[in-house]
């Protein structure tokens, strides 16, 4: 079995690169071939053009840092930190020196003298990562290091490992299976699946133009309608009609043609109720729809509404609670409207 498979990526030197996919995609195998715990089968991993696929671990000059954070329980803080200039044989100087930057850095000073089952699990994640970054590695490699982190101390964490990395610009490879932490925190995103790399770009790249329904479904939420492509495109717009004979206009992830069976994308946010009945709106510049709203959940900054569409089944609209926004109800004809840039088209059986 194949575990990973034709992976290739090139890193920019400071910036933040994640490597985001569901359990089993390959992104912790790949990271484990950067570090030298993996061995590849083929191929090979430059670092500043040198190559280190030949070389163990301990010679690579790579920082890490474990999910299970992987702190030394019987050794301080300051001790934890130090371990990787002592096997380096630094003098006592300069590991006071840089133990108590990192200390600074990370925001612990005062705790070196303080033993990891003394210290939350917050505060033991920034052990591990001080202790990646003492002897100032050429990459910082972690493998989903907050994963084990709650909801807010997480968030809070991000922000935290973001600043650090910009401040030291220093690069990192992150892997992580959290959409949102990778939007969070990354200059660049690859999706992977099955062992292989499904796009990479920026955040804001991969979520605004998937180049597959795959990653339109892994990163974020979207509503998928299955369709045909009954027009000629204008200005790049192809006129799809679905099953139900609904007909919208959208823009192909990959090359198309008329008659093609496809399937199209459509964030919830992107959908917008809007007054009056849909045909009045039906000018080619927007897309539109009339559906009955089957549901309304209340999810704090917005509300999120089930809109059934008849034979096209139903979609989700997500809707900010703004002071003033009228809220349909339950059980209310609505009438939806979005752009033809903001609706992705694949070829229909692409995963």
């Amino acid at each position: 079995m194949v575990a990973v498979q034709d992976v290739s990526a090139t890193i920019d030197r400071g910036s933040f690169f994640t490597l985001l996919g569901p359990s089993g995609s390959g992104k912790t195998t790949t990271l484990m071939m950067v570090a030298g715990f993996a061995y590849p089968t083929q191929g090979e991993v430059f670092v500043d053009g040198k190559p280190l696929a030949g070389l163990p671990p301990q010679k690579r000059e790579l920082g890490m840092v474990f999910q299970s954070y992987a702190v030394f329980p019987h050794l301080t803080v300051f001790d934890n930190i130090a371990f990787p200039l002592q096997i380096r044989r630094a003098r006592r100087a300069e590991i006071r020196q840089r133990v108590g930057e990192a200390l600074e850095l990370v925001q612990l000073q005062g705790y070196d003298r303080r033993l990891p089952r003394q210290l939350s699990g917050g505060e033991q994640q920034r052990v591990a990562l001080a202790r990646a970054l003492v002897f100032r590695p050429r990459v910082l490699l972690m493998d989903e290091p907050l994963g084990a982190l709650d909801k807010k101390l997480r968030a809070h964490m991000q922000l935290e490992l973001k600043h650090i990395q910009r401040h030291l610009h220093v690069t990192v490879m992150y892997v992580t299976h959290d959409q949102e932490e990778a939007l969070t925190m990354s200059d660049r995103v690859a999706v992977m699946q099955s062992g292989r790399i499904e796009q990479v770009g920026t955040p804001a790249e991969l979520y605004e133009a998937p180049a597959s329904r795959f990653v339109a479904d892994f990163l974020g939420e979207s509503n998928f309608v299955d369709g045909v492509i009954v027009g000629a495109p204008t200005a790049g717009r192809w006129l799809v009609r679905s099953g139900g004979g609904l007909e919208f206009r959208g823009v192909g992830a990959v090359p198309l043609q008329a008659g093609q069976p496809v399937t199209a994308a459509i964030r919830p946010e992107k959908l917008v109720p809007v007054e009056g009945p849909a045909d009045a709106l039906q000018t080619g510049a927007v897309n539109t729809c009339k559906g009955t709203v089957e549901e309304a959940i209340y999810v704090g900054d917005a509300t999120r509404y089930r809109v059934a569409l008849g034979a096209d089944g139903a979609v989700t609209v997500k809707v900010p609670n703004r002071l003033g926004l009228r809220r349909p109800a339950e059980g209310e004809a609505v009438a939806l409207a979005w752009s033809p840039d903001e609706t992705r088209l694949f070829p229909r059986g692409e995963t």
